[in-house]
């Protein structure tokens, strides 16, 4: 008897490689889904937790296999809670015009990251130039910079330009009177991809009380992606870049240009 169990263990079909394929296709869209966010440590710790729990379940050890198949029956609510932001997000782009005119599915089966290969070297000049310019007028602004992660859920929010990025379009765009003024500006590859943009802001309690909605939406964007983001402030005029949640104030135009550098050297 333990002989047929054994064998029948071990015993692989044509539908067990059919669920293996669609699991890992299901998993690779996942983890595209919070790639370069700070949710893919959470996603990664509960990817280990799932496969310790099949190993020990495998090898029969009921105790260890009790407790971790507890946290396992509740996966699916704790999945909603922890990812809701990436669900709400990605249902969105399922049911949005975007989602239905894209006709590259091949790129569901890209298995290697190009982006930074092929990207365009950022002109930092011409980005300086305009924080600066606006700088000096006290005209706020909110420049978003991509690296890694997928902002179309953040483009999507806002008017798409496709245009290509000096500090004269910056500048235009963030006069007050441009209808484009508010919101964020997303640059990609060295264009401006969106104007106008709604970005999430910070929900932090110890957030500094002096500093604005927009820089709310700074620290915001890039704690849940890997993007920077610059502010330009409307009230003092001092510029600002954050990165990882984190901000640092009243930059010189030598030491915004050095950060920039340093940060983006993957677009080079």
């Amino acid at each position: 008897m333990k002989n047929l169990n054994f064998i029948h263990f071990i015993s692989f079909g044509i539908t067990d490689a059919i669920d293996i394929f669609l699991v890992a296709i299901i998993l690779y869209l996942a983890y595209n889904l919070v790639k370069g966010t700070s949710a893919i440590k959470i996603f990664v710790g509960l990817a280990l937790i799932y496969f310790a729990y099949i190993v020990i379940k495998a090898f029969d050890l009921k105790l260890l296999s009790s407790i971790l198949g507890k946290f396992v029956n509740v996966g699916v609510i704790a999945v909603m809670i922890v990812f809701q932001q990436e669900i709400r997000k990605f249902l969105l782009y399922i049911g949005s015009n975007e989602f239905i005119r894209n006709k590259n599915w091949r790129s569901i089966f890209k298995f290697s990251e190009t982006v930074s290969e092929t990207s365009i070297r950022l002109d930092f000049d011409a980005l300086v130039d305009a924080c600066f310019n606006m700088s000096s007028n006290k005209t706020g602004a909110l420049i978003i910079v991509a690296r890694k992660s997928d902002l179309k859920f953040f483009i999507a929010t806002g008017e798409v330009l496709d245009a290509g990025m000096s500090s004269r379009m910056l500048e235009n765009i963030f006069f007050k009177n441009s209808p484009l003024h508010d919101g964020a500006v997303i640059v990609e590859d060295n264009r401006i991809v969106a104007a106008r943009c709604v970005l999430p802001v910070t929900e932090r309690e110890n957030f500094p009380a002096h500093l604005g909605m927009r820089h709310r939406a700074a620290v915001g964007v890039t704690e849940n992606t890997d993007c920077l983001a610059i502010a330009v402030s409307e009230q003092t005029g001092s510029v600002s870049l954050i990165l990882h949640g984190e901000i640092k104030s009243d930059l010189t135009r030598d030491k915004l240009l050095y950060l920039l550098e340093k940060n983006t050297k993957h677009l080079n």
